[in-house]
């Protein structure tokens, strides 16, 4: 028990069933079946979590995920059963607050569901290979950051935790869920990312491109889960300096992508050693970019 006379969070949490830790997010199965899902100040990059944490991060994810259900409730449903964790007094250890919601348990699909607006990451490398993103043609003479004449649909591999998300085609993810749910989760992705490139835009942000995951209902109807539209599962760049053939400023962990495979770091991709920790620097400036990006997205005050 802590001082207090109420139990240590490590005893509140042995209460819930345990259920995955991911590179951001620990999920707990509560009593009536549905889930609680923390997210902690973790950070992941090049597929290896940090070992040093971003300040209130998990917060701000979590935040920012609750505002985009909103906007796109009409788009889609999503596994939001409460964000009152309050409620949980004997469940949800103090601390939670602001980190954790409760969700409906779901069948989740083992398909990253990407969106790209913009020609960057993977998608440009893939695309400087063969001229394609994920099967897709792309026109030829884009350059980094170019923007795409309509968004499309390039879906990965849901890899475990220190493995590589893989692009594929869309006929893998056909071969993976079935034609019907397949076109689905294509027609749904692409649709919040229109909805949600659009309400960035009039906020002075590009959203260059985002990852989705879904799940199934008991009765086969899909419904948009994990997080949504986050600095950790999209890029975001500030319109007014955006300029093809070359990196963009980002609101996004790109801060750390950058550092870690720079001189400084000390660090080398092929190496397969971990990342080194995070210099305080660095740190701020991820913690500022995404509480920025918070701010001018939604409107709210961190």
């Amino acid at each position: 028990m802590s001082e207090a006379g109420t139990p240590s969070a490590a005893a509140v949490l042995d209460a819930a069933e345990h259920v995955h830790s991911g590179k951001v997010r620990d999920l707990y199965r509560l009593g009536d079946g549905t889930l609680l899902m923390v997210a902690s100040d973790r950070i992941s990059a090049y597929d290896f979590v940090l070992d040093t944490p971003v300040p209130d991060k998990g917060v701000i994810l979590t935040r920012m995920s609750l505002w985009w259900f909103e906007q796109l409730e009409r788009v889609v449903p999503n596994h939001l059963v409460s964000a009152d964790v309050a409620d949980l007094a004997d469940l949800v250890p103090a601390g939670l607050e602001g980190r954790a919601i409760v969700c409906e348990p779901l069948e989740m699909y083992p398909v990253e569901c990407v969106a790209r607006g913009y020609l960057t990451g993977s998608g440009l490398a893939d695309y400087r290979l063969t001229g394609q993103v994920c099967g897709v043609p792309l026109p030829s003479g884009l350059e980094e950051a170019s923007r795409l004449p309509e968004p499309v649909f390039t879906p990965a591999t849901k890899a475990a935790v220190g493995e590589h998300d893989e692009n594929v085609s869309y006929d893998a993810v056909v071969e993976v869920v079935g034609e019907d749910v397949a076109a689905e989760l294509r027609t749904l992705t692409l649709a919040i990312y229109r909805r949600a490139e659009a309400l960035a835009r009039e906020r002075g942000i590009i959203l260059a491109d985002t990852k989705l995951e879904f799940g199934a209902r008991a009765d086969g109807t899909i419904v948009l889960g994990d997080e949504v539209l986050t600095p950790d599962s999209s890029r975001f760049w500030p319109a007014a300096s955006w300029q093809p053939g070359r990196p963009q400023p980002s609101y996004d962990k790109q801060i750390v992508r950058d550092w870690l495979t720079s001189p400084a770091s000390g660090w080398s991709r092929e190496s397969g050693e971990p990342p080194p920790p995070l210099p305080d620097e660095v740190v701020d400036r991820t913690r500022s970019s995404y509480i920025e990006a918070f701010e001018r997205l939604t409107g709210q005050k961190f």
